[in-house]
């Protein structure tokens, strides 16, 4: 008998991470240089640290808030405030295990069975594997990728969103900054696509979660800065890339106060909560991190820049110097099959990359080059040298 037979088809069909195909090959090699993740190379600073541990001596290791507990939730409309501009209540965020649950949460909450979710592709695999596992059809709209004379660059047609509405469509899931291209929505943008779900009545899960890594003067365009209250906009977000608490699987959703009795509903039937101890981390990480996120984004602009000028001296490398988030999405002349390349480049040059299959850009790579100088210096010249032996 063949059990996974007897399995959902949802989960039976659930993609393999083109990923961690990588990253398991490569766990542990000696000299390996690890940019296949979207995480940095810093551990997390102990003042987030010891105030979780804290915490979890001070006995706070009891059932708590579904919702998070009202400190956090405090903490979060403080931060939103002061790098939004404008008052937000503790009623409009709940605390959740990850970005990645809150994703889970806001599919749960809009599509299901039978319906479509539409996405900008080239994507985070995570996004549609998950609408996947969730029962509805995860629906790519390709970002477009040209040289306008001068560079490269990535743009989105919002007309073929558009384009992709069927009458099955419940919800477009937005993220800008892009994982793994780097793009970053104008308002313009931004104003388009919400004009859009407007009339289709559609929902926009907006993943902002790399606002902050943004190289342009500060941070980047938001939904915050044109939406109504009413609109039906759910954010998702994570701790993990802002602070350095990737291990930690904590995150949040920002939805309007009406929807924090169902999405706390939703937590109750999942995990029933955030470890409280982890949450007084959280705090400390909002309401003292500030500086730690710009220090991260300077250090990230350097070796952006050191790793595009070493990779663009190939001749052969091709990419957008990205705007936002941490990732170089790039390709080579003469390589079609990037999973296939990721695998060589590992092998001979040492260096672990995502390959660009696992996020629907075949033919390209992502690099994270949110790590230490030396660390990306050394990598990019690795792959320089392996591209000039093609």
């Amino acid at each position: 008998m063949n059990l996974i037979d007897h399995l959902r088809t949802e989960a039976r069909l659930a993609p393999e991470s083109g990923i961690s195909a990588v990253a398991n090959r490569g766990r542990g090699r000696p000299g390996v240089i690890p940019l296949w993740v979207g995480e940095g190379d810093l551990p997390t600073p102990a003042f987030i640290a010891d105030a979780a541990a804290h915490a979890l001596q001070g006995g706070e290791t009891f059932y708590t808030w579904q919702r998070g507990i009202p400190d956090l939730r405090e903490a979060l409309a403080r931060y939103y405030g002061r790098h939004f501009g404008r008052a937000f209540a503790a009623e409009e965020f709940l605390v959740t295990g990850g970005g990645m649950q809150a994703i889970q949460l806001a599919l749960q909450a809009t599509a299901g069975a039978g319906d479509e979710v539409i996405y900008l592709a080239p994507a985070w695999p995570n996004f549609p594997g998950a609408a996947g596992v969730a029962g509805a059809k995860p629906v790519p709209v390709q970002l477009d990728f040209g040289d306008n004379g001068r560079s490269w660059g990535w743009s989105c047609d919002v007309g073929r969103i558009e384009k992709a509405v069927t009458p099955k469509t419940r919800a477009i899931f937005f993220n800008s900054p892009s994982n793994p291209t780097g793009w970053t929505a104008d308002c313009d943008t931004l104003k388009a696509v919400l004009d859009l779900a407007r009339r289709h009545d559609l929902w926009i899960i907006a993943d902002e979660i790399y606002a902050l890594f943004h190289y342009g003067g500060g941070r980047a365009a938001s939904f915050l800065d044109i939406m109504e209250p009413d609109d039906r906009i759910l954010f998702v977000n994570t701790f993990s890339k802002n602070w350095a608490m990737t291990g930690w699987r904590i995150g949040w959703l920002k939805v309007h106060p009406s929807l924090q009795q169902t999405f706390e509903s939703l937590i109750q039937y999942s995990t029933s909560g955030v470890a409280q101890f982890m949450q007084r981390g959280a705090i400390a990480a909002l309401d003292k991190g500030d500086g730690l996120i710009f220090e991260q984004v300077e250090r990230a602009q350097k070796a952006r820049d050191l790793v595009g000028d070493i990779l663009a001296g190939t001749g052969r490398a091709h990419f957008a110097v990205p705007p936002g988030a941490f990732y170089l999405f790039f390709s080579v002349d003469g390589v079609r099959d990037s999973r296939e390349a990721a695998f060589r480049i590992l092998d001979e040059a040492n260096v672990g990359l995502a390959p660009g299959s696992a996020f629907g850009g075949e033919g390209f790579f992502r690099l994270c080059f949110h790590r230490r100088l030396d660390q990306v210096e050394e990598a990019a010249n690795r792959l320089a040298e392996w591209i000039g032996k093609l």
